[in-house]
């Protein structure tokens, strides 16, 4: 098993002046002012007004007449909700997907007689999925300040990974086949998680403090990804045929969620802005055949089907 670090604030680059900022502003929500020894950089001053607040090219409709021919301040809305639920799509998994998963593992609800190493990981993992949670809150909130837009994270949907989920559960035949379910969401979740992150790290069009919140929280999911990867092969082992083909079709079921588009959230958008054509935009984008899907990256659940031995049983098309 990988070996596991001691909760603690994000790892970051005390030299960048955008990591410095988004971890003081987590350290002194978490309530450890007191550790601060000198003046905390102020995420709202660092906000860039002239960049994007989401790439272009994640917009599933970014090359449509529509948003092309769409005033500047509308467009710039559209991007500024996207990285609403960017945020909101982010937190909700790591809370409703990923920390019942863990907690399963936690408690060895599914019977597996995992010990000590494992409990003590999996809680580490949930202390950091609260931090990173509270990191996503805190670059929403600076992002509705200096925009002067409301964009309440409640005016949007469930997220369309905790909605799959919550229905493959709910058709579950028993408790322990929807624990199975819970768990293989999250196995997908932890692991696949950073190709999600990865789509806006790195990007330099975008907001300096949307990329550092992003690479901060990065830098856990490595670990996090080998810890479920690790517990995945351990739980698989111990479960009976039934119950391993059961956990596959979830796997499957959690990938197919994790890598679309949801365009029930962006619906919900261009409604509260009232944008003139905006629904017809999204149902050509939703039904337009050349679109890829969102996240494409599923290596790591694929290396973990391949050391399984299964990956070539699986209905999932790999990229």
């Amino acid at each position: 098993m990988t070996p596991q670090k001691t909760p603690s604030l994000p790892e970051y680059d005390p030299a960048d002046p955008v990591e410095s900022a988004v971890v003081s502003r987590l350290a002194r929500n978490w309530g450890q002012r007191a550790t601060v020894k000198k003046p905390e950089p102020d995420l709202d001053a660092l906000f860039d007004l002239d960049k994007q607040d989401y790439p272009n090219e994640l917009l599933p409709f970014a090359d449509h007449d529509r948003f092309l021919g769409m005033r500047e301040e509308q467009r710039n809305q559209l991007r500024a909700w996207a990285w609403i639920a960017f945020n909101k799509n982010v937190m909700d998994i790591e809370q409703y997907v990923v920390n019942p998963g863990f907690d399963l593992v936690a408690h060895d609800a599914l019977d597996t007689g995992l010990g000590d190493t494992f409990a003590v990981a999996v809680h580490q993992a949930m202390v950091d999925e609260q931090y990173h949670t509270l990191m996503h809150l805190n670059a929403s909130a600076v992002t509705r300040r200096q925009r002067g837009w409301a964009m309440p994270n409640n005016a949007l949907p469930d997220v369309l990974t905790l909605r799959r989920q919550r229905a493959a559960t709910a058709d579950a035949a028993d408790p322990r086949k929807r624990a199975i379910t819970t768990f293989a969401f999250m196995t997908v979740a932890e692991i696949s998680i950073s190709s999600y992150l990865d789509l806006i790290s790195e990007n330099d069009v975008i907001q300096p403090v949307n990329r550092a919140t992003v690479r901060l929280h990065n830098r856990d999911e490595y670990c996090h990804a080998s810890i479920a990867d690790d517990i995945a092969g351990v739980v698989y082992d111990t479960l009976s045929p039934d119950d391993r083909h059961h956990f596959l079709d979830g796997l499957v079921d959690a990938m197919t969620a994790f890598s679309s588009n949801d365009y029930s959230t962006w619906h919900t958008i261009v409604d509260i802005l009232e944008l003139g054509g905006g629904q017809a935009m999204i149902d050509d984008a939703e039904h337009d055949t050349r679109r890829s899907a969102l996240v494409q990256d599923f290596g790591g659940i694929h290396k973990l089907c391949k050391h399984l031995g299964v990956a070539g049983e699986m209905s999932f098309e790999w990229a």
